[in-house]
């Protein structure tokens, strides 16, 4: 993949059946993980670990901090953290493809300096099968 501008990349929530842009975002981070099974046991080759393939738990963190520059995406943020509700979001990766799937708010924090504007810092951790779909 070439070099990308950051600013491409959007985080986006599910507002009934149409995706919002989360607006003001500056910095936006995509991680995914998946746990090992060890398997190995007394008579694995040299003492060397095994792995099962395919048994481990997947899963994939979003997280973000900018500016609320927009009511709509930030009534929706507030509204998904105090109920804890689970919602669709994408992360579109430009000239990568798209990744989609259900996220619950596990953060939001709100943070300013007496000279400065209100910022924000959102977390989210899977909440269920994602899709990818190429670019």
């Amino acid at each position: 993949m070439a070099a990308q501008k950051g600013k491409d990349l959007l985080l986006k929530i599910d507002n009934g059946g149409s995706f919002v842009t989360v607006a003001g975002l500056r910095s936006k981070r995509l991680a995914f993980n998946s746990e090992a099974v060890d398997v190995t046991d007394a008579d694995s080759a040299g003492r060397w670990r095994e792995l099962l393939a395919g048994a481990g738990v997947q899963r994939a963190s979003l997280s973000g901090a900018g500016i609320f520059k927009d009511a709509q995406s930030d009534a929706l943020i507030r509204a998904g953290f105090f109920s804890g509700a689970v919602a669709d979001w994408q992360l579109a990766i430009p000239h990568f493809g798209t990744v989609e799937g259900p996220f619950q708010i596990t953060a939001l924090e709100y943070t300013g300096n007496h000279d400065g504007e209100v910022t924000f810092d959102i977390a989210l951790e899977s909440a269920g099968a994602l899709s990818f779909a190429a670019a």
